[in-house]
């Protein structure tokens, strides 16, 4: 059965084709939380919101974009308003985990990894993930959709429902960004080093 079938039916108050249709997104809309809030335990929560928004919403689907595009879209604006709406049970002191596999190409470095190379990675991965968590939300929206979802940039625009060309150029400001915020501190790193 295609997704616009199980919205038809979700709309008609089918709770099996909702079974079905959570089960098909579930672990892309976890692991898109995940990323944007930084905690799998918030991304939980966050993910069951969306798919009762989805239930709730179902009737109102217009079917203008693909069922996937308005569920990530759901699950982006979800997790921009969960820290609004859960502040007071936010630590201010937790380092978002934004991120779970930076390096994802899993390319083997160029030398047997000693100790100080695994700290070294470990310590660029945190600050990468902070870095990321400290962008402007629609940025590290972008950024996230696009490197670690693998959403192009006409798929961003539709979740997101900005122009093409708002896409492309927050994507590069949250590059230049991310690249102000990591350079100081990739120097630091590597100053006097040999790896």
């Amino acid at each position: 059965m295609d997704d616009l079938e199980l919205m038809r039916r979700i709309a008609a108050g089918d709770s099996a084709a909702l079974k079905t249709l959570v089960e098909r997104f579930q672990v892309k809309v976890l692991n898109l939380c995940a990323r944007l809030l930084g905690s799998r335990q918030n991304a939980e929560d966050a993910a069951q919101e969306v798919f009762f928004q989805v239930y709730r919403s179902a009737a109102a689907f217009r079917g203008d974009c693909l069922v996937s595009t308005w569920i990530y879209r759901i699950a982006v604006n979800r997790c921009r308003n969960f820290h609004r709406d859960n502040k007071k049970f936010l630590g201010l002191s937790a380092i978002p985990r934004v991120l779970q596999d930076e390096l994802r190409d899993g390319e083997a470095p160029r030398h047997s990894p000693g100790p100080e190379s695994v700290w070294i990675e470990e310590e660029l991965k945190k600050l990468t993930r902070q870095a990321i968590a400290s962008l402007p939300k629609k940025q590290k929206s972008m950024l996230i959709l696009h490197q670690y979802e693998g959403h192009s940039y006409k798929e961003i625009a539709e979740i997101l429902d900005v122009s093409l060309s708002s896409v492309e150029s927050g994507l590069h400001r949250a590059k230049i960004n991310l690249q102000k915020r990591l350079s100081p501190h990739v120097h630091e790193f590597f100053r006097g080093r040999k790896l």
